[in-house]
């Protein structure tokens, strides 16, 4: 390649070849629908805050809005995410398909999938997020969705029902209208939040309840509206280390902070993990098993100066108990840092004991569920406990959440 050949502008059609090989590398793209869904749809038309590479990165979201205090509150999702979603959904020609969260580009993707006989709806709570929505898909040339202004939470009903429920913010819980706009057979993906953990999971009726078919790890902007519920933070020091509380949790910040100022104590599992490898299972079943799961949130600099051995935005697997907490560790076991071990920090009266206890269900996962996964059920609210199944019971506004392992 001569040096005219490499200072050639890498053009749209090349990034796009190279974001599907990405993805499907990342296991995103599974199929050949999806495949030609995103290869169809001109990705960069729905960025133009974006550019080029950024629109077709496989792992970076735009963000197309902030709120006054420069929070994310509308984005592009990831294009890994989407196509997952999107394989997750199994959306066919001629469905009808409602998105909840509204970019534009998904409503594309769905619309290629469901073909000239199928209809899509895409709505959103925010006037200025519908208005951009419509306008790049009356621009690429996708006139044919609805874009509808709407609080999620009381779905879309004049288009109902729908074969398809796709939802691109984060939800805390589902409510009553999407099950009811839902058609018979059909399938919701939901990126539901419990226990503070999110996960995209593709649910289907059985009877009064709705069952997983599948998960995915993924992070989405919360829902606002009616179906508002976030994460609340508790400091303990100052801003940089903070415990994330989910549903009705409740801690005694005061003696926490205490505890994190007291000497820690280390315990060890002997469960290692390679350097690539992921622990999204384990923490999955850390909060279903442990009465008292939050995350623990830390900034690099409480790291850096030994506060915490941690440093993560989204938060890692600990378990209080009273005055007393245990977060979830690892420690390389190589200097290529290619194999680590999973163990404990404890803080507080009970440090050993609580630390013990984190450290004994990460070898009961190791050695029992490592390669499960985990089962999701929803039930109406008020659906009695003899008839839910054993595991972790999560109480919501519309439901109960369960989830539970083989």
């Amino acid at each position: 390649m001569n040096n005219e050949q490499a200072q050639q502008p890498v053009t749209e059609t090349q990034l796009r070849e190279s974001l599907i090989e990405q993805l499907r590398e990342l296991d995103a793209i599974r199929t050949e629908a999806v495949e030609k869904a995103i290869r169809t749809v001109p990705r960069h038309l729905f960025a133009p805050e974006a550019t080029l590479s950024q629109a077709y990165a496989a792992e970076e979201a735009v963000i197309t809005k902030k709120d006054e205090n420069g929070i994310a509150v509308s984005s592009v999702s990831a294009a890994r995410i989407q196509a997952f979603m999107l394989e997750q959904a199994e959306i066919q020609p001629g469905m009808r398909v409602l998105e909840i969260g509204s970019g534009g580009v998904n409503a594309a993707y769905i619309a290629e999938l469901v073909g000239e006989e199928g209809e899509v709806t895409t709505i959103d709570i925010d006037p200025d997020v519908v208005e951009r929505a419509e306008r790049l898909l009356a621009n690429a040339g996708y006139e044919r969705v609805n874009a509808v202004l709407a609080d999620g939470e009381e779905g879309e009903p004049k288009h109902a029902p729908y074969d398809r429920i796709i939802v691109t913010v984060g939800a805390w819980d589902i409510p009553r209208a999407w099950t009811d706009q839902l058609a018979e057979g059909g399938r919701i993906v939901v990126p539901l939040r419990t226990r503070g953990l999110t996960r995209s999971i593709a649910f289907e009726r059985e009877g009064d309840r709705f069952v997983s078919q599948n998960y995915e790890l993924c992070g989405f902007v919360p829902m606002q509206g009616a179906g508002e519920n976030r994460v609340r933070l508790v400091l303990l020091h100052g801003e940089d280390v903070g415990l994330r509380l989910d549903d009705t949790q409740q801690v005694d910040a005061e003696r926490l902070r205490t505890a994190l100022s007291e000497p820690r104590v280390e315990a060890w599992s002997g469960v290692t993990i390679g350097g690539f490898e992921s622990w999204d299972q384990l923490d999955l079943w850390l909060a279903t098993v442990l009465p008292e799961f939050v995350l623990l949130t830390a900034k690099p600099a409480a790291r850096d100066q030994g506060i915490v051995t941690t440093a993560s935005p989204m938060g890692t697997a600990t378990l209080v108990d009273g005055g007393s907490f245990a977060y979830r560790a690892l420690r390389p076991l190589d200097d290529g840092r290619t194999r680590f071990e999973f163990g404990a920090m404890g803080h507080g009266p009970a440090a050993k004991e609580v630390a013990d206890r984190l450290v004994e269900q990460i070898r009961i996962w190791d050695r029992d569920h490592r390669a499960d996964q985990a089962r999701f059920e929803v039930y109406p609210a008020g659906t009695p406990d003899d008839r839910l199944p054993a595991g972790r019971v999560v109480d919501k506004r519309h439901t109960r959440v369960t989830i539970s392992w083989p």
